[in-house]
Order: structure tokens, then sequence, then C-alpha cells
């Protein structure tokens, strides 16, 4: 599956170490100039600071699933008896508001780091950049580096060749299959996930959903890579609409790079009219998103730094001093502190920081039990009976725990208000229980037309577990009723 992309064919160096490998023979550049990308591995602190960032989520995310607390899977979505488990606390349907909550908390969160840095999210965190690094660090270890693997792409079909391919085809294929097993065993079960597929007793439509995505791991970090990031990912389609002036990014300093061209090691390149730019083309080759950067800021820019590295690397190497290509804007704006007094940036951080407290406060009160109170709308407002006058509502209790329990209903008012029907109720784990109510007070005892009391529900003997709801209880005008 070709990837039809630009590549900077790669230079001859003109210097007496080695900034660049040798020159790709001519019959070879036809293969990468326009047809595929070549990245070219490079060290330096973003890229450590990838993997550092990388290895801990990649843990995770092939870890939980195998974590048991309390005799289950720590971390499980199951979607058939609506119970989302997150490590000790249980989650149902009527928890939709706090998945709301956290997804908006997200998003912000998102515009935030964007308005302040850019798109270090693709470049850091993003499961597509995370991925497609970990398939061509397999690609690097079996091909060799990136001239190696140009020119095993232009050789004839050979044995060592086929060898060379199918290894890292058998490699992508395990990442793939591990991957798709692991997000499918947070809605299956890991344990009756593979047990299952062991057996071969695993149902079409569950061996669909994993095939699906097997293949689509397979084909974004091994094939689209860099495709999905330009046109296929709506953030990348929208995020330039948050850069403003304040915003870090990937630069290059053109006033001191140019004018750039090939120059003798410690000669006097500006005698010579030269800028800092040695035109190696490092910062090409190791861009995963396959840009030239000293063109100016593209929005298919990720912010990985990778060229950072490559360009820190070559100036090093020739003496010069780091930092031609950098996260810049600190030195325009007045240092890093500076950023976050820009309006949207200021806007953002007090949004962000509102609604995650907000969160962690309804996530940290969120009770086991929770009570809604509906009046009755197929009756009068009021009904009169032997000298009682009755409201009627209807009841609904939410047992948000994972255990069963007992619940006991009354009424909480200072008035003489008595609660007829049945009190006590018994709710399974995660049951949604509704009851109707009746309650009433009598007729001679009335002082107004309007009251306000509390329904209480209790599920535990401390009364520890308590909550209420406050409604309306309507009865006739005792004025009117006395003429």
């Amino acid at each position: 599956m070709p990837v039809t992309t630009t590549n900077t064919p790669e230079k001859i160096p003109l210097t007496s170490i080695d900034v660049s490998p040798p020159e790709i023979e001519p019959q070879y550049k036809e293969l990468y100039e326009g047809h595929r990308v070549y990245v070219r591995k490079t060290e330096g602190r973003f890229q450590r600071l990838r993997r550092y960032i990388a290895a801990p989520l990649l843990l995770a995310f092939f870890l939980f699933p195998w974590l048991q607390i309390d005799g289950r899977q720590a971390v499980f979505f199951d979607l058939t008896e609506q119970k989302f488990y997150i490590f000790w606390s249980v989650f149902w349907p009527q928890d939709g508001i706090l998945l709301a909550s956290l997804l908006i908390i997200a998003a912000f969160g998102l515009f935030a780091v964007t308005v302040w840095a850019g798109r270090v999210w693709c470049g850091f965190a993003c499961p597509q950049t995370i991925w497609t690094t970990m398939f061509m660090w397999v690609e690097n270890f079996v091909e060799g580096d990136r001239n190696r693997r140009i020119r095993l792409d232009a050789a004839p079909w050979s044995l060592h060749k086929l060898k060379l391919k199918a290894s890292k085809h058998f490699l992508w294929a395990l990442i793939a299959s591990a991957t798709g097993i692991t997000f499918i065993a947070y809605f299956y079960g890991t344990l009756p996930l593979l047990s299952d597929i062991a057996s071969l007793t695993i149902s079409v439509e569950s061996a669909l959903w994993l095939l699906l995505f097997i293949v689509l791991t397979y084909l974004n970090a091994g094939y689209m890579r860099e495709q999905v990031c330009k046109h296929m990912c709506p953030y990348s389609r929208f995020q330039s609409v948050m850069y403003d002036q304040s915003t870090l990014m990937v630069s290059y300093d053109e006033q001191r790079g140019e004018p750039r061209g090939p120059r003798k090691l410690r000669s006097n390149y500006k005698k010579e009219g030269l800028g800092s730019c040695i035109d190696c083309d490092w910062c090409v080759q190791v861009c995963p998103a396959d840009i030239d950067i000293r063109n100016g800021w593209q929005a298919e820019c990720i912010n990985c730094g990778l060229c950072i590295d490559a360009c820190d690397n070559v100036m090093e190497r020739m003496g010069y001093q780091k930092g031609l290509i950098r996260f810049a804007s600190a030195q325009v704006l007045g240092g890093f502190w500076q950023r976050f007094k820009q309006p949207r940036m200021l806007g953002y951080s007090i949004c962000l920081v509102l609604m995650a407290s907000l969160f962690g406060t309804n996530l940290g009160g969120r009770e086991a039990l929770s009570i809604d109170v509906i009046r009755d709308r197929g009756v009068h407002l009021y009904r009169e009976r032997n000298g009682q006058i009755e409201n009627v509502y209807t009841v609904k209790l939410n047992n948000m725990s994972n255990e069963p329990m007992e619940v006991s209903l009354d009424v909480d008012s200072s008035e003489p208000f008595q609660l007829t029907g049945r009190r006590h109720h018994y709710l399974e784990a995660g049951e949604v229980f509704t009851v109707p109510l009746r309650i009433t007070i009598a007729a001679d005892g009335l002082e107004k037309s309007n009251y306000q009391l509390a329904i209480s529900a209790v599920h535990s003997e401390d009364e520890q577990g308590r909550v209420l709801q406050t409604v309306a209880f309507i009865a006739p005008n005792p004025v009117a009723s006395n003429l």
C-alpha cells in the first residue's frame, strides 16, 4: 500500500565531518521522490521526552486489562450489564453527566495546550504518533537505517529481502494483534476473550470488531502514518485557528540561518556570506510529517521536536550555537510566564481549573444512592379523601453501587404529613427502581395551599447514606374552603 508524499532528496555533504550519510545513488532516488517517506532515526532531548511519555502510556494500555480488583477486571466497560468499572469505582448510565463533563474538560485541556504550545499533543502523546513510532522502530531495527531501507526497497526481490520484509510485517502484525486484543478486552473481558479466541467460540460480531481494530492499527501505523495526521485527523484541520502570537511552535530562525549552503568545517562562513544552516536536510529527513520547517510554519507540523534534535546535533558537530530550529516565541513575548498572561490562554486556564474542580467535587461527593421525585401527572393536583388531602408522586431510586441495599423512604417536614404505602424497598446492585408514593395531611390542619417538603431515602442504619429531594405539596386554598 504505497503512500504518496514528497521527500527531499539527500544531499552530498561538503564538510569534513559526518553530518549526513553517503549520497543515495541516482537510480534509488526515484523510489522515494514522491512515493514514500523514509524517516531517519535521530537522538536528542525531544526524542527522549517522546519515549518517556510513550512508555507509561503504552504500559498502562496493555497492563490495565490484566489488573484485578475485588475479583474483577480493574478497568472494564461492561456494555451488556451497562456497568463501567474503573479501578475501585463503578459507574452506571445515570452517571452519563460525569462522562460528558470529563469530555468537556479534556476538550478544554486540549485547547489550552494548543494555545500554549501548538500540536504538542500530536507530537508526544497521540496514539497515532505513539504506535507509528513503535512501528518505525521495528522497521529500523529489522531493515536498517534510512539509506538501507531505500536501497532495500529498490533492490530486486531475493531471499534476503523476503526474509527482512517478512520479519518486519510479522512483528507489525504481532503488535497490531496485541493492540486489537487489548482494546477489545476492555469491553469483552481479558480472560473470556482469550479463552473464546483459543477455543474458537468467539461470536462473529466480536471477531469482526477484533479484526477491524487489528487491521486499522496495522494500516494506520504501518502505512498511512503521516497521512492520518495531515488529512484524516479533525484536530489538524482546526488547530491552526487557535494559534496566536504567543503560541510556542517549532520555528526556523531564518535571520540566523539564511542564506543556507554547504561549507567546510571551521571555515569562516560569515565571510562567505552564508548563514548557520549548512543545508544538510537532516531536519527534513527526520520529520515524520515530511515537511521542511525552513519553509515557515505549516499546518502539518506536529511539534514533535525531532527536527530540533537533528539540527542541534549538526550544530554541535559544526561547532555552532544550537537553537537554529527551536520552539520559539518566548524571546519575543518576554519570557515563559508571559504566555500565560494572554487573554485566550488565561481564559482557557481559568475555565479548565474551574471545570476540573467542579468535576472532582462531584466525583468525590458521588452518592451510592440517588432519588428522583416527580409529581404524578395522571391525577388531579390533589385529592380529598376521608378528611385528608392527598398528593401522588412517582419516586425513582437508583442504586449506583456494586452491592444490593435496603432503602427506607420518609417525609421530612415540620408539618404533620404522612406517607402511606410501602416504605422499605430492596434494590439490587445497579437497579433503577420506580415506586408510586402517596403523601397526605389532614384537611382541617391546612394553613396554606402550597407546601415545600422533602422526601428522603436512607440506605444505611447510621443514616450516612441519606439523600433528599424537595417537592411541592398542593392543597386547596384554606380561605376559599372556609367560605
